[in-house]
This record gives structure tokens, C-alpha cells and sequence, in this order.
């Protein structure tokens, strides 16, 4: 595993984070025990960075985490790096953005709970709260900051505008955006904007939500719970047309002798601006998939070469369960 300095902060990180959103049940049905040792396989394999929010089960996620890595956050925690995400809050059967400064602090404070820990290395507004100033909820961060309840604050879902809005009050120490070969728009002006202020960057989606495992077909169908199985990405001429660039993908990665997955997630660290790519896993095998892309160094022959195949794909949206 390799590791990298997350933006201006003291946060050392793996470059590769384990992400938890599928333990929040918006992918399908959860195995709370092969995914327990799938967050144990990850530390084995020296991942110590590890992402989850509130929202991702309403706790449930953050819950699972906490008692996966409960011997390390009991014992060592100063070997952990743990971020999760607040700002939404269930009204009813809607998911509502709501980064006022008494919900975070009911938002924190839970989430310290579920974590089992003292003190959340990494606290990130999940999306962009348009009904709450922007310098409420950065002085609301910067208190808990002060209070010791966490270290360092982020935002995720964020544009270019919103973050220099948000940094009139206070500095933002990460960003947490979707990109992958599919989903590129944060190039334009979000990444430059992170590059130039010295904030760390730590991507979501890197395999297009599956899309980039290579295990797809075009008669590939989801679960009715899996929120893949609404989204028009996922069907029809739009998901024959990206799986026929994902199979281009496939043969190139196989001359270079590995998974197009580990193609698909090197390809997003190579850029620059990039500091570390959330990875998803539901089993140990999974993660062991994953792990070694961390240590994949594309050249600008390699990357010329997919940007060549990348020409005939269609250009992919937001993540449909989040979008709130």
C-alpha cells in the first residue's frame, strides 16, 4: 500500500480509503459479517483510511464500521483515519439536506456514537445545504474543531463556487466529489480550484458504481432495492455502449497485467489534484481485487491510449440515492 499526505493536513493516508456506502442498504441487502471482514482485510492489507457518513443507513453504516475496527480504535486508535459525513437528516421517507448548526451537532455527536470513538479525524457536509448560510456551518465546524470532537473539516458534493463561498469563514481541509472514466466535469473548475488552495481530495465512484469491474453485461439486471436498477446509466443503448468501452478498457489493462478495475482506479490517481480514491468492498475478496491499484503508475502513453478508448463512451451523471 502506498500513502500520501491528504491535502495541507497531517492526515497520512492510504491512498486508497474503504468506502461503506454499500453497508448503508441503498445497494441491496447487507452481510454484516463479510463486511466486517472485508474493513478487517483492508487494514491487513494496509488501508488505514476508512469513509462513512450518517446518512448511509442513518447510522447503520457508521455503527458497523465502528464495531469492525473496535479493537484498533480501543487500543490504537492514532493508526486510524476515520471521515464520515453529515448534513442530511430523514423527514419522513424524504432525505433532507439540513447543515444548520444544531443539526450537525446532533449529527456529530451521533456519529461518535456509532463510530465509538472520541474524536472523527475527517467531518465532511455530505451535499450543499441551500438553506443554511455557508458561514453558519463553517463556524459551526470550526467549534467542534476547537472542542476537540473533530480534526479536520470537509465537504463533499461541492462546486467550485460553493467551496470559495464556504472558505470566506473558514478553510476547507478535503473535498469529496464523484469521478471516474465515466464522470469527468470536475476537471473543468472543481479540481483546479482544490489544486490551487491546497485542499486535499479524496474521490468517490472510482469504478462508476460497478460499472468499471468488468463484470457487467449488457443482460446484467439489479435488485429492485438497488438503486442501479432505476438509473438510466444502467440500461439499455447507454449501458451497451459504456460496457463495449469498458471491454476496450479490459484488453488494455490485460496487457498490462491487471484487472480493468485496478486500471479504473489508478487512472483517477494519476491525476495530480488527486489524493486518495474511496473503494467499496462487500467481501474480502473484493478489497483484494481493488488493493493493488494503489501501486499502479500510469504513464502518459498509457493515459493517451485511454483517453483514445474513452472517445466512444457516454458520459455518466450523478449518484442517484444521494441526489437530495
Amino acid at each position: 500500500m502506498e500513502y500520501t499526505r491528504l491535502g495541507q493536513t497531517n492526515l497520512h493516508v492510504s491512498k486508497l480509503a474503504f468506502g461503506t456506502w454499500a453497508f448503508g442498504g441503498e445497494w441491496g441487502p447487507v452481510d454484516v459479517e463479510n463486511g466486517k471482514a472485508a474493513i478487517r482485510k483492508a487494514l491487513e492489507l494496509g488501508i488505514n483510511f476508512f469513509d462513512t457518513a450518517q446518512a448511509y443507513g442513518f447510522g447503520a453504516s457508521e455503527e458497523m464500521l465502528g464495531e469492525a475496527l473496535r479493537p484498533e480504535i480501543k487500543a490504537r486508535r492514532h493508526e486510524l483515519v476515520l471521515a464520515t459525513k453529515g448534513g442530511l437528516r430523514k423527514e419522513g421517507n424524504q432525505t433532507v439536506r439540513d447543515s444548520s448548526p444544531a443539526w450537525l451537532r446532533q449529527g456529530v455527536e451521533s456519529s461518535l456514537r456509532a463510530l465509538g470513538t472520541d474524536v472523527i479525524d475527517l467531518y465532511q457536509i455530505h451535499w450543499p445545504d441551500p438553506k443554511t448560510p455557508f458561514e453558519e456551518t463553517a463556524l459551526a465546524l470550526d467549534q467542534f474543531v476547537k472542542e476537540g470532537k473533530i480534526r479536520y473539516v470537509g465537504v463533499s458534493n461541492f462546486d467550485a463556487s460553493q467551496m470559495a463561498s464556504f472558505q470566506t469563514t473558514r478553510k476547507i481541509d478535503a473535498l469529496q466529489p464523484p469521478y471516474h472514466l465515466f464522470r469527468r466535469d470536475i476537471e473543468e473548475s472543481i479540481l483546479p480550484y482544490t489544486l490551487h488552495h491546497g485542499i486535499g481530495v479524496l474521490i468517490y465512484g472510482p469504478l462508476a458504481h460497478g460499472l468499471l469491474t468488468g463484470k457487467y453485461t449488457p443482460q446484467t439486471t439489479f435488485r429492485a432495492d438497488d438503486w442501479r436498477s432505476k438509473n438510466p446509466f444502467f440500461q439499455g443503448e447507454t449501458l451497451r455502449r459504456n460496457l463495449a468501452t469498458v471491454d476496450e478498457l479490459e484488453r488494455f489493462a490485460e496487457q498490462r497485467e491487471f484487472p480493468v478495475g485496478q486500471l479504473a482506479i489508478a487512472w483517477t490517481l494519476a491525476n495530480p489534484a488527486v489524493d486518495v480514491a474511496i473503494v467499496g468492498a462487500r467481501t474480502p475478496a473484493h478489497i483484494e481485487q481493488t488493493a493493488p491499484a494503489a501501486g499502479i503508475h500510469l504513464g502518459p502513453a498509457d493515459l493517451e491510449h485511454i483517453e483514445r478508448i474513452m472517445r466512444s463512451a457516454v458520459p455518466m451523471g450523478g449518484p442517484a440515492p444521494e441526489t437530495v
